[in-house]
């Protein structure tokens, strides 16, 4: 994977009458890193993979997982067909592994609904299990190559200092969507692009907290810089912890039953972690979300 270049980011302001969108889009052309769901002809099922596994978690951290899986399970239909076991164990250490369930899920009412093809429709994509409103329209314009309003915490926070003169975003709300489509060009291919470039802009230069100013192509228009960068005035976000909290409780747990070839007894989880209470919770709440069974005998195993 690449990364961008200082040189290709950093570029000068664009003339006063370019539209900020077909300003971001060319920009985007020089400066955007090349990931492989970017490929030109990447198939809807690979893009719609690609946004599930990226809720949450690093690029770095996803894109081997990605390979690995698309390799695997090229189509729904091949994801559906697998048991949940193997879809936790190839998830792997992605992190929130329900995200591994509630693909395979989806994978199934693909298969069953749409004939195993990924639905270009925004209604029937927020219609399948796990699929919200941000992956919904992400796969119908970066999948599908619909002109689509995609709006996540970097888009938000773009939004937030260009139009709004704010440090860092307010609480999402409905007026996102309007304020994005607001700026997209209007040549829909150009709007495509724009949707994954005002992105990556959030990704590598108008990131949280000290955002790269010198490097961005608008920010002669940028309402937050222009009103001389006032510093934010809400609460401070807090920095979520994952040291001794459940889900790193619930992670080893999961690591112990994914290495193991059968069902386990729980004395075999004790030495997962010291505190007794907290490891019981952890598995009692593996248990509901349906990422453990338990057999008949007691034993623990991945469900499936």
């Amino acid at each position: 994977m690449s990364t961008t270049s200082t040189d290709a980011a950093r570029q000068d302001p664009a003339p006063a009458g370019d539209a900020v969108g077909d300003v971001l889009v060319d920009w985007y052309a020089g400066a955007a890193r090349d990931l492989p769901w970017r490929t030109p002809g990447t198939d809807p099922w690979a893009v719609l993979v690609s946004e599930v596994m990226l809720q949450q978690t690093p690029v770095r951290r996803v894109e081997p997982v990605w390979r690995e899986w698309l390799a695997r399970w090229p189509a729904a239909a091949d994801l559906a067909a697998a048991s949940p076991a193997e879809v936790i164990r190839a998830w792997g250490k992605l992190g929130y592994p329900r995200r591994a369930l509630r693909l395979r899920e989806a994978a199934v009412a693909i298969t069953e609904r749409h004939g195993g093809a990924v639905p270009a429709d925004v209604t029937e994509l927020e219609a399948l299990p796990g699929i919200g409103t941000y992956t919904a329209r992400a796969v119908a314009c970066f999948g599908h190559g619909s002109r689509q309003p995609v709006v996540d915490t970097n888009v938000r926070r773009v939004v937030a200092r260009l139009v709004h003169g704010r440090a860092e975003a307010a609480p999402a709300r409905a007026s996102d969507l309007t304020d994005i489509a607001a700026l997209a060009p209007v040549d829909d291919a150009r709007a495509v692009r724009f949707s994954v470039a005002i992105m990556e802009l959030g990704a590598l230069v108008c990131v949280a907290g000290t955002p790269r100013c010198s490097a961005c192509p608008v920010r002669d228009r940028c309402a937050w810089r222009l009103a001389g960068s006032p510093a934010h005035d809400g609460p401070a976000r807090r920095v979520q912890k994952f040291a001794g909290t459940d889900r790193q409780v619930r992670g080893r747990l999961l690591d112990v039953l994914r290495a193991a070839p059968e069902p386990v007894a729980a004395e075999t989880l004790t030495p997962v972690w010291d505190d007794a209470v907290q490891r019981s919770r952890c598995l009692d709440s593996l248990l509901v979300d349906g990422l453990v069974e338990q057999a008949p005998d007691g034993r623990f195993c991945l469900p499936g």
